[in-house]
């Protein structure tokens, strides 16, 4: 996410960090290599200009220049600016309305509207409210059919578009039989082009005007850049939304998208799209995303992602392991689980501060690939032999190896990694760790 950003104000900072002090010319020589940075990264050149004029004019200042750790200073402007770019503050979907809330879903044809509805309506069971999916792409059959699909995932209900409908006529029933069914959440998935017409605009202006949505949601495709900002802007003028979702940031390796939108609709990011998940619809927050493009992290955002995938009677075991200073391979195997369902290796290393730049050098298909071989390891043990690594000679290796389709050597290789890890643990368990576990056992 954002590499080509991150390369830049990398080198940008590196730059600075040598010296002891900070001359104009300095500042204003950073500042001109951000502006390309940001040109080049796709940002819309309003933003850009406006970005690098509140950079330059706060880090010439006398705080700055005379400041006894210039370099550090100069990186907390950019952070700030960036923040402030982003849209200062989270933002979160404002569920407040008397129910049923309607919210329509629009965006161009390909931005991911109809995965962005089903997630969304997770997003609304996940807090105890009852969604119902309403597919109006009536032009796309393979949009209503995927909706069906996605809804039975989640387990909301989903009202029966057959091909040949009408749009307006479709969400007006639909509407109706929701509200009487006592449904809190109504979610509309429109049709969407390959680019903005008239007909795609009348038509969503037309289900607007029929059943008044308390909320709309602008779906943009975070790698499309550009287009993404100007569609964002001729819908708000047309529909005037409530907030954007942003998908595929993931993938979008620029950030043009995501620094421009707000500051051109001003209109917040209320999601982002990142990963193939249901639940990859996370809250967007200005400051953690500011702090990810700078390559320091999302520590509160991947605390959060644990809090979320660990049961209470996981993290009361694992707390009792650890005070105990025993660490198997069935501990080892629980943690490689939690780690498949937290998702992607790179995107949790990519929350982790300082992790970024190491990320464009690692393969993250072959550290998925290790990890599985690893699992296959573990399986392929007794009970005993996960208890008691200790017992492990010869002939169990020869079995386990060839029971995992790997090699003895890489066998050989992952107990000694085990090993140093479980004396890591071990260590770890002594009196001054005892308070972190506090209160679990």
């Amino acid at each position: 996410m954002f590499q080509a950003l991150k390369g830049a104000f990398d080198k940008t900072f590196d730059k600075i960090a040598g010296r002891g002090k900070l001359k104009e010319d300095d500042v204003l020589s950073a500042a001109r290599e951000i502006k390309l940075a940001l040109l080049s990264a796709d940002v819309h050149y309003t933003v850009v200009k406006d970005f690098v004029d509140g950079v330059s004019s706060k880090a010439v200042g006398k705080e700055v220049l005379e400041s006894i750790t210039p370099s550090q200073q100069f990186t907390k402007i950019i952070h700030d600016e960036l923040v402030r770019v982003l849209g200062q503050e989270h933002e979160p979907f404002d569920f407040s309305c008397r129910p049923p809330m309607i919210v329509l879903i629009v965006g161009l044809q390909g931005s991911g509207k109809t995965t962005t509805a089903a997630r969304f309506a997770h997003h609304c069971k996940e807090r105890g409210r009852r969604p119902y999916l309403v597919p109006a792409d009536v032009y796309r059959p393979a949009a209503i059919e995927q909706l069906k699909i996605l809804a039975g995932n989640v387990g909301v209900d989903c009202w029966p578009t057959e091909n040949g409908d009408k749009a307006v006529k479709v969400t007006k029933n639909a509407v109706k039989h929701a509200t009487k069914q006592g449904y809190d959440t109504i979610i509309i998935d429109t049709a969407g082009r390959l680019h903005i017409d008239e007909a795609m605009m009348d038509e969503v202006r037309s289900i607007s005007k029929k059943v008044e949505p308390q909320r709309i949601l602008y779906v943009a495709d975070a790698m499309t850049g550009q287009d993404a900002v100007k569609s964002a802007k001729a819908f708000n003028e047309a529909l005037e939304i409530t907030g954007v979702v942003l998908t595929k940031l993931d993938g979008d390796a620029r950030g043009g998208a995501a620094m421009s939108v707000k500051a051109v609709t001003n209109k917040p990011i209320i999601f982002v799209g990142v990963g193939e998940r249901i639940d990859d619809l996370e809250e967007f927050h200005p400051d953690r995303m500011a702090s990810r493009i700078l390559g320091r992290g999302d520590v509160v955002s991947l605390v959060e992602k644990v809090a979320s995938e660990v049961k209470e009677d996981e993290a009361e075991e694992m707390g009792r392991a650890f005070l105990k200073g025993k660490f198997t391979f069935d501990d080892f195997l629980k943690q490689l689980n939690l780690m498949k369902r937290m998702g992607p290796l790179e995107k949790m290393l990519g929350m982790l501060p300082g992790m970024g730049g190491l990320m464009n050098n690692v393969d993250p298909e072959k550290m998925e690939r290790e990890l599985r071989h690893k699992e296959a390891m573990i399986q392929s043990m007794t009970r005993q032999e996960r208890s008691n690594p200790r017992i492990l000679n010869g002939s169990r290796r020869k079995r386990i190896a060839h029971g995992a389709g790997v090699n003895v050597s890489d066998l050989n290789r992952f107990i000694k990694e085990f090993d140093t890890v479980a004396k890591m643990m071990k260590k770890a368990s002594g009196k001054g760790f005892k308070n972190l576990f506090k209160g679990l056992t």
